[in-house]
């Protein structure tokens, strides 16, 4: 499946004005409903369910969170490289937080995201929360 870069790149400004919504429905619906996203090699966040669950957790530990994209690439096929930057303060710390990752996606034909890998340096991420 070839896909449009200007279809990808308005799909990666909608995904960063949902996570910019602090509201984890509008991240969760950029995803097929039988998406999964793995961050870090971790357990998969499996549905559309389970990637509201894992966004509403980055906004209960990070409520002002702020992403910007990085850098949107169009790599082969239906597989897309979103590298991300997110800002923001740490709820249980105060601390304040920036943190660079990527995702890589693989794209459903309706341009909705069927699996996601993410990684970001998690040692890092606790480093600057706890100050």
């Amino acid at each position: 499946m070839a896909i449009d870069p200007e279809k990808v790149k308005e799909l990666a400004e909608s995904y960063v004005a949902a996570w910019n919504s602090g509201e984890a429905a509008r991240v969760a619906a950029h995803y097929n409903e039988g998406g999964e996203l793995v961050i870090n090699r971790g357990d998969p966040w499996k549905g559309r369910a389970g990637v509201e669950e894992m966004a509403a957790g980055f906004f209960a530990d990070v409520p002002d969170l702020s992403l910007v994209c990085d850098d949107l690439r169009c790599t082969a096929g239906n597989h897309v490289l979103f590298a991300w930057t997110f800002t923001g303060t740490h709820s249980a710390s105060g601390k304040p937080l920036r943190v660079r990752g990527w995702e890589e996606w693989n794209l459903a034909p309706d341009l909705t995201v069927r699996r996601s890998r993410g990684w970001f340096d998690a040692d890092d991420y606790a480093r600057q929360a706890a100050g």
